[in-house]
């Protein structure tokens, strides 16, 4: 018998069929072929199993054609063959990490064992079949892939002196220069608990905030401390939707001078770096949260995890990363970062 371990031929499974038909036993029939009886053993109880539409018993054609469509179903499973890379990625979804930026960090960091987003979503959702339910650790946590239909209402409120995207800035819509903002509350079950959530539109850093109430003017105050330490043009506009929690933004532009922007009625899509920031924080805080127990440095902990988790349209870099290129660090408080 070699060292090196080869996979069972068709000829070799006819000679397992004919001597266990005979009675030999397993070890005689391994003797024979020069295989090891748990090999034979394996071979016959893993292509005799009774189905739906098989009898049951061993056929040679059949067990061939059994190892010929598993070796094809595991080439579409690389993480079943590499149980370290498997670790790796386990270990980056219960991070929040998404299957593009584990795979675009490895290109980045020139690991040397790769794997492409989509070998990642095949791997979870054939694991979620085998109620591994390993799609509860994506940053969706959809049960089943492709896009899920949604829809909502917003409503539109009389606001004084707003000022619509058509007026803002073009060069703000190519994301190329730093210092322009998006605005948004991210609601809980519980009546009245809320996060104010800030994003940077050029690096996507997330700064987050529990305000306490959703009332005009203290939302305007939070904004107001959140912004004002950022020297003048990293703080050039904001964007809010209609939402009446926003009616106090003429109070940062006479304080700190930042231009603030409103959505189109009922398209908070228009302010999307913010709305997909929430939904990426929903992971650690989900709607049913109960606010009044999480600690101001837990929501800091949790905004510094989604600010140094690397974004595909960072190029892999995380959003830190990117920001603290430009920002001098006697500016700012960095405990978000």
């Amino acid at each position: 018998m070699g060292t090196q371990y080869n996979q069972l031929n068709l000829t070799e499974r006819i000679e397992i069929y004919r001597l266990h038909s005979s009675g030999q036993s397993l070890r005689a029939i391994g003797a024979c072929l020069g295989r090891a009886p748990s090999t034979i053993s394996r071979e016959l109880s893993r292509n005799s199993r009774k189905t739906k539409a098989w009898p049951g018993g061993y056929r040679p054609e059949r067990a061939d054609d059994l190892a010929a469509r598993r070796r094809r179903w595991d080439k579409r499973f690389k993480l079943v063959r590499q149980p370290h890379l498997q670790a790796y990625v386990r270990d980056r979804l219960a991070m929040g990490w998404s299957p593009q930026q584990i795979a675009g960090r490895l290109a980045r960091d020139n690991a040397p064992i790769r794997i492409s987003p989509e070998s990642i979503y095949r791997y979870i959702y054939h694991r979620t079949e085998q109620k591994d339910y390993l799609n509860r650790l994506l940053p969706w946590r959809k049960g089943r892939r492709g896009k899920i239909a949604r829809g909502g209402m917003s409503s539109l409120a009389h606001i004084k002196n707003r000022k619509g995207l058509e007026l803002r800035p073009q060069d703000v819509e190519g994301r190329k220069t730093f210092g322009h903002w998006e605005a948004d509350t991210m609601l809980f079950s519980r009546y009245g608990q809320n996060v104010l959530v800030i994003q940077e539109r050029r690096s996507r850093l997330v700064l987050a905030v529990n305000p306490g109430n959703r009332k005009a003017a203290n939302i305007e105050n939070h904004l107001h401390k959140m912004l004002q330490p950022l020297p003048p043009h990293l703080r050039q506009t904001i964007t809010f939707d209609n939402g009446v929690e926003f009616a106090q933004h003429h109070e940062l532009a006479r304080k700190i001078g930042i231009e603030t922007y409103f959505c189109d009625r009922y398209a908070p899509w228009q302010k999307g770096g913010v709305e997909n920031a929430i939904l990426r924080l929903r992971r650690a805080l989900p709607r049913k949260t109960n606010l009044a127990d999480i600690a101001d440095q837990r929501l800091d902990e949790i905004v510094r995890m989604h600010n140094n988790t690397p974004r595909k349209c960072l190029d892999y870099k995380t959003p830190a990363e990117v920001f603290c290129q430009i920002l001098n660090p006697l500016h700012f408080k960095r405990d978000s970062i």
